[in-house]
């Protein structure tokens, strides 16, 4: 069965990410491309590090080819943004990628981009969905070297220009002027070749971390959190550099230590940068954040006028709300984030350059920033928990959430309950509780954010209690 979460279709390697899911998959994309009258403008599919990455891209290649329809594969693994940029460039109708992004290593997974080289809503992996459904018996498939000679496998390195499209995009001469010290982190990932090429070409020193391949992320979740990038802090810490970067395993998420070596969380990173255009580049424009992210974003827009809008999980449900409303900036707590004027989808690489240029235009110090911001609009504090179950126990905690009358005491006012996405509940002191299932593994996600951490704590413990979680 082949389903999509929410970041795409992702599975374990060996139990359902296999070669004949991978074909059926791909064969449901060519008839629905050749439904929509679409398909004479062909596919393109990247691939990252993760085991089996470029076989799959070959697999997914050779079902394309036997319906006749051209695919532009890359020659070295990339990032997933530049594949959305790729799609959004050459006004293709559909883009894929193999990558099962953060996931541990035992995953992988591929994305589906439409047209503007946004992530697939939900409306779109739906008829996907019902395409692969409808497919039976063996997938007929044309053998890769025969679909090369035959001109419907062509082999690219757009690498160049979406090098150049984010260089376009920043002040260059402004990062060159400050002579930055960075050190990046790639976590054994994609990111390295771009990122390095565009902090180099804005003159900054730069120093590399976990840049080799491996396919096991060196024994941890390719995911840029403080439990993970341990390395960097000390990096940054004791050969004084001015920022460290971190990128998941496709790039498309980003975590930063600031001059300090303090990590900043995700939440963090996307109030840095929503102050830093608002404030410093004097944008003007709404933000959006998904419904598990921080309400300081609240603060800072209603601060200078302008509107936060929420949304569910699922960044293609932040970039469809940036496009309706014309917002500047939009993100999530898990770390990815965008800005008007690029891609429709996250890009941990644009963010980390914005970042330098922040600096250099400021002229001041992540860890000035962060102070300005706390002593505008005080702390808030998130506290994140996850817990696995089976089927059973999600039917009982489904059934739990659903029942609005019976939460637990808490100590504070409710003043709202939301089923947005699973359920959230707002209190009046303007704290906030969300539990939800996670759209790419079988978890259950508790977060909570509050003006005092032990508060955050509390109020996680008395839900968790209510849920039987331990």
């Amino acid at each position: 069965m082949i389903r999509f979460g929410t970041g795409g279709w992702r599975a374990i390697i060996g139990d359902e990410f296999i070669r004949s899911n991978i074909q059926i998959l791909s064969k449901a994309m060519a008839l629905k491309m050749k439904n929509e009258g679409v398909s004479d403008q062909g596919m393109v599919i990247g691939y990252d590090r993760r085991f089996l990455s470029k076989e799959a891209m070959q697999w997914c290649a050779e079902v394309f080819a036997a319906e006749g329809i051209k695919t532009r594969l890359v020659s070295s693994s990339v990032p997933t943004p530049l594949i959305m940029s790729y799609v959004m460039e050459h006004k293709l109708p559909y883009g894929m990628m193999v990558t099962a992004s953060h996931n541990p290593a035992i995953y992988n997974g591929i994305k589906i981009f439409t047209s503007g080289g946004r992530d697939a809503n939900e409306a779109q992996t739906r008829e996907i969905e019902q395409y692969i459904d409808r497919i039976q018996g063996e997938v007929a498939i044309m053998d890769y070297e025969k679909a090369v000679d035959a001109g419907l496998i062509e082999i690219i390195n757009p690498m160049n220009d979406y090098i150049d499209s984010i260089l376009a995009k920043v002040d260059t001469n402004a990062i060159r002027e400050r002579g930055l010290r960075i050190v990046i982190d790639p976590m054994y990932g994609v990111s390295l070749t771009a990122l390095r090429t565009i902090l180099l070409s804005c003159r900054c020193t730069v120093e590399t971390i976990h840049e080799n391949h491996d396919t096991l992320f060196g024994g941890k979740m390719p995911a840029p959190n403080e439990a993970t990038i341990r390395s960097l802090q000390n990096y940054v810490i004791d050969y004084h550099y001015d920022m460290g970067v971190a990128t998941d395993g496709d790039a498309d998420r980003i975590g930063v230590v600031d001059d300090k070596g303090t990590f900043l969380t995700p939440n963090e990173v996307l109030v840095l940068l929503y102050y830093y255009l608002v404030k410093y580049k004097q944008w003007k424009g709404p933000v959006v954040r998904n419904i598990a992210t921080t309400h300081m974003l609240d603060y800072i827009a209603n601060d200078f006028g302008e509107k936060c809008y929420e949304v569910p999980v699922g960044f293609k449900h932040i970039s469809a709300q940036m496009r309706e409303t014309g917002a500047i900036i939009g993100g999530e707590s898990s770390g990815g984030l965008t800005v008007k004027g690029h891609i429709q989808g996250k890009d941990g690489i644009f963010a980390a350059t914005l970042l330098a240029e922040m600096i250099a235009i400021t002229g001041k110090k992540i860890s000035e920033l962060m102070e300005e911001i706390h002593d505008t609009y005080g702390h808030l504090y998130m506290v994140e928990k996850s817990f696995r179950f089976d089927k059973e126990r999600k039917k009982e905690l489904e059934q739990l959430l659903s029942n609005e009358k019976c939460f637990p005491d808490f100590g504070f006012e409710i003043d709202h309950i939301s089923y947005l996405d699973g359920c959230k509940i707002y209190f009046k002191n303007g704290g906030w509780i969300i539990a939800r299932f996670s759209g790419t593994e079988p978890l259950l996600r508790v977060f909570c954010e509050m003006d005092q951490v032990e508060t955050a704590e509390y109020t996680c413990q008395s839900l968790m209690n209510y849920l039987n979680l331990q």
